[in-house]
């Protein structure tokens, strides 16, 4: 293999980031609709009967599927399926950038006006408890709050520790998980939702 090969094969197989192809790589629509004169985002809460966090607030998507194409087909996919918009009426914006919460979790974020009164008659009750807007006007005005959540690493007992420079006395490097938190009436919006939100909103106040 000569120098222009291996330069051509590191340029048409680059990756986001390195293991991009086996992390698990979910997208998301940060929804924009309009209501009462001003634009709003729209969130789910997710319905109580879901195996997977029952309850909790978030955007519409999910899990880019083998058959997907892109993840922004992906992500209009998940909100047809859960909104029930169809993916045609739906005008995306922008692609933020991917918000990677760990090498084996992506996330990929689309900013897009849906329409708001198609939702409302068609959400797809088995998925979705409620639908609720707040304000971007709001978002902006009002700062979310954070705390930290320590993340510690811990190697299992097989561990080979006869391998690396100071065996079982290694200090592995632990870190803190920035957890934002938005509070509007009732609702609580938390965890990966607000850090896109966060970062949506800190491109727009811009």
């Amino acid at each position: 293999m000569d120098l222009d090969q291996l330069q051509n094969k590191l340029y048409e197989n680059k990756s986001l980031f390195i293991g991009e192809e086996t992390a698990f790589r979910s997208a998301v629509i940060i929804p924009l609709v309009e209501a009462e004169g001003e634009w709003h985002v729209l969130f789910e809460v997710r319905a109580f009967t879901m195996r997977k966090q029952p309850g909790d607030i978030s955007f519409p998507g999910g899990k880019i599927d083998i058959t997907d194409a892109s993840p922004m087909e992906a992500a209009l996919r998940e909100t047809h399926e859960e909104l029930g918009i169809d993916p045609k009426t739906v005008q995306i914006i922008e692609e933020l950038s991917p918000y990677i919460a760990s090498p084996s979790f992506v996330v990929y974020p689309f900013v897009a006006v849906i329409d708001y009164h198609e939702i409302i008659r068609s959400y797809n009750k088995e998925e979705v408890e409620e639908v609720f807007t707040i304000p971007l006007k709001w978002l902006m005005e009002h700062e979310p709050y954070m705390h930290l959540v320590s993340i510690e690493v811990a190697p299992p007992d097989n561990f080979p520790f006869e391998k690396i420079m100071n065996g079982d006395q290694y200090k592995f490097r632990s870190h803190s998980l920035e957890e934002w938190f938005y509070e509007y009436g009732t609702y609580t919006v938390w965890g990966l939702t607000a850090r896109v939100l966060k970062h949506f909103i800190d491109i727009v106040k811009k």
